[in-house]
């Protein structure tokens, strides 16, 4: 079906004439083609109404503006995007002074954040080259400053003429004046630590990751700009990126992850050539800072198609770096199908539109290995609770030399783990004591889950699905009778001025009943 949507969408793009033209960027030439609306099928309604009028706002004072990235990808997919982006030949200051709600964040690259009713749309400055004198200067060609600035410069052109043949006035453009100084800055393996300069669209083209997010759609005119042949690789199911990989990878390691999280999201395969030096460059992930990591790979678990991405992170050995456990989650009999079960049913919430928390994906993620831990423990005569306890933190901790998870997640995680024998216990003081719990509704979720793949018995979790839904007369009928042997109270002497010590029973004390020693 969406080979069918692909061809329709793409059919005619071949057929055109004269709508290509090349383009120089340093020293590499790119061919920019524009496709027009018969061509690439996008309904502007489709498109966020913030970003529509952004870019209209933009454009009305003056500067290019265009929807990029993703959104462009997505839509020519059939898919709906989560988020529009625009970028602009406009500085963070010009959109700034164009919107009144937003803000200028970020410090390695200022971007601004733009407030419409609920929706953030990101607006991005035209990006260039490294090489502040090579990207600037070959801006300041192509930028020649009008005197006429006003909102009539950007006036479109009919449609009969063709796209590269428009007589259209250059937008203003203040980054011209920006002084150059040092923009560029570099580690030993060749990573950007600082790459802060401003450029034309088509150097914002080059410098972007893959050909698919490289696309400029331009809402005003309905067409779509390419100088990467990001279309055609669309519509070839396949990731490839721009440039030399080797060099591109060596820039920022996160894009490997990227290839990989993008090849399971949309079920592409990844060209040759930008799968090639992966397996020797993975480990440049560890000179990447933990933050960024647990940021993309939030994204991956979270992209609603969490196990196709975890399997292509896996066949391309880069798991090593992030998660070193998917090996034996993934190869054991008994893991597998827990941490398959728990990735399906997070990306059917995410298609379904319903919350998703980190902490309870992480805490099945990591459950088997606790669980191995703690045996191991116990198997050393440590008390059950004990090694768990143990067990706990030494997961967590072991999990963060590769993957540094934010200790806000430690408490929901431990709270998930601790409750699950609690669901073994179904006498009516500690069965309406678990019921309490503030999470007890994701803890259940927990268990069932266990259930539902072979870890848990089956009849708890439908007993307890019962439970919390029944009325208290119901809920009396079901518990069962309770077992354990009555706590020992303590007895406490207590001093007095005139006289010996006297006895006083205390009873809000109290003490777990030991177990009974044999000879």
């Amino acid at each position: 079906m969406i080979k069918k949507l692909i061809q329709k969408v793409f059919g005619g793009a071949k057929s055109r004439s004269g709508a290509a033209r090349s383009v120089k960027v340093g020293a590499q030439s790119h061919e920019l083609r524009i496709y027009r609306q018969a061509e690439h099928g996008i309904d502007r309604r489709d498109i966020s109404e913030a970003a529509l009028r952004i870019c209209e706002g933009l454009q009305q004072a003056g500067y290019e503006a265009f929807v990029v990235g993703g959104a462009v990808r997505d839509l020519l997919l059939g898919r709906h995007p989560k988020d529009f982006d625009i970028a602009t030949s406009a500085t963070p200051e010009q959109v700034r002074q164009i919107f009144r709600r937003s803000r200028i964040i970020g410090r390695r690259f200022r971007i601004v954040h733009v407030m419409f009713g609920p929706e953030t749309i990101e607006v991005t400055t035209f990006r260039g080259a490294g090489d502040a004198s090579g990207a600037l200067a070959s801006e300041a060609a192509d930028t020649e400053p009008e005197t006429n600035t006003s909102a009539q410069t950007n006036e479109l052109a009919p449609d009969d003429i063709e796209s590269e043949q428009r007589s259209r006035r250059r937008p203003r453009d203040g980054r011209r004046n920006l002084p150059l100084g040092p923009v560029s800055q570099a580690d030993e393996h060749g990573r950007l630590l600082r790459d802060n300069v401003f450029g034309s669209q088509e150097e914002d083209a080059i410098r972007r990751d893959f050909t698919m997010n490289a696309l400029f759609y331009d809402p005003s005119r309905q067409e779509i700009w390419d100088y990467v042949s990001g279309v055609p690789d669309i519509q070839k199911k396949r990731v490839v990126m721009i440039g030399d990989p080797i060099e591109r990878y060596r820039e920022d390691p996160v894009r490997m992850l990227r290839a990989a999280r993008l090849a399971g999201k949309l079920g592409f395969a990844i060209d040759a050539a930008t799968m090639k030096p992966i397996a020797e460059l993975s480990p440049l992930l560890e000179n990447v800072p933990s933050a960024r990591l647990f940021d993309e790979m939030l994204k991956l678990l979270l992209s609603g198609h969490s196990l196709l991405c975890i399997e292509k992170l896996h066949a391309l050995g880069l798991h090593q770096q992030l998660l070193p456990v998917i090996d034996s989650l993934l190869n054991n009999e008994e893991s597998r199908p827990f941490v398959t079960l728990a990735l399906q049913r997070t990306d059917q919430r995410i298609a379904d539109d319903k919350g998703v928390s980190p902490a309870f994906l992480f805490a099945a993620l990591f459950w088997f290995p606790m669980q191995k831990r703690q045996q191991a423990l116990e198997a050393g005569s440590m008390r059950t609770l004990q090694a768990m306890h143990e067990a706990m933190d030494d997961a967590l901790e072991m999990q963060r030399k590769t993957l540094a998870i934010p200790r806000r997640f430690d408490v929901m995680i431990k709270e998930l783990w601790l409750a699950q024998p609690r669901f073994l216990q179904r006498s009516q003081a500690k069965a309406h004591r678990t019921l309490s719990h503030p999470r007890f509704r994701a803890c259940y979720d927990f268990f069932e889950l266990r259930a539902a793949a072979g870890d848990a018995s089956t009849e708890v979790a439908e007993w307890w699905e019962k439970f919390q839904f029944a009325d208290e007369d119901v809920r009396e009928t079901m518990l069962l009778p309770d077992d354990d042997p009555k706590k020992k109270r303590r007895r406490k002497r207590k001093k007095t001025g005139d006289g010996p010590d006297t006895i006083k029973q205390q009873d809000d004390i109290e003490l777990p009943s030991l177990p009974t020693e044999t000879a």
